[in-house]
């Protein structure tokens, strides 16, 4: 059977990203926690655009967020979906090498994206806007403990540098046996109104 969307208990109401513009940096077209993201969000009827994941072209972020604006006249939310990226450049190989150039990967990719999200969208807007990184789970591979660890760490400096512009950074670390499903909830929970109230938080997943 496969996993609901949103949750039918209530917990999210319907339409309750209703007027939000989310955009998702993935390398992933489909599966993984990016793809339940946009379908839960999309639920909650948000408007939800793909970013792509660029971690070696910053110019590319600035671009599609640029274009975003134009569409849309802002961005509320940006997912960075990093667990995605570390997956996908570790590949089949699970030795310390790789682990490192997917660690890269993931941070890299993240950086550049919330950059753009920030210079482009962010910083100019009235309510400023939130950024939640997806970290990969502790089992994916070496290194994955410590992109979680950058990630968190991202989220805890620049609440603090960039608060001022009123942009509210989070991390998401799953734990091995936590869902797409659960993820996703989560995430939602972060880009609605409720979400205001956090920023340069970890919220640990354990599930």
């Amino acid at each position: 059977m496969p996993e609901a969307t949103a949750d039918p208990s209530g917990l999210l109401r319907t339409g309750l990203l209703e007027g939000q513009v989310l955009a998702v940096a993935s390398p992933r077209a489909e599966g993984g926690f990016a793809a339940r993201v946009k379908a839960v969000c999309a639920e909650l009827s948000a408007r939800v655009e793909d970013l792509g994941w660029e971690p070696d072209d910053e110019n590319a972020c600035d671009g599609a967020v640029a274009a975003m604006v134009q569409r849309h006249a802002g961005v509320h939310t940006l997912v960075n979906d990093a667990a995605a990226a570390y997956e996908l450049t570790l590949g089949q190989r699970g030795d310390w090498r790789a682990g490192q150039q997917a660690l890269r990967a993931a941070l890299d990719g993240a950086w550049n994206a919330t950059r753009a999200a920030a210079n482009g969208a962010f910083i100019a807007a009235a309510d400023g806007g939130k950024v939640i990184n997806l970290a990969p789970p502790p089992s994916a591979g070496p290194g994955a403990v410590a992109a979680a660890a950058g990630l968190e760490n991202m989220a805890r400096t620049l609440s603090i540098e960039w608060s001022r512009y009123g942009i509210r950074v989070t991390t998401i670390a799953p734990g091995d046996t936590a869902t797409p499903a659960q993820v996703a909830t989560l995430v939602a929970f972060l880009a609605s109104p409720a979400g205001d109230y956090y920023s340069g938080c970890r919220f640990a997943l354990a599930c």
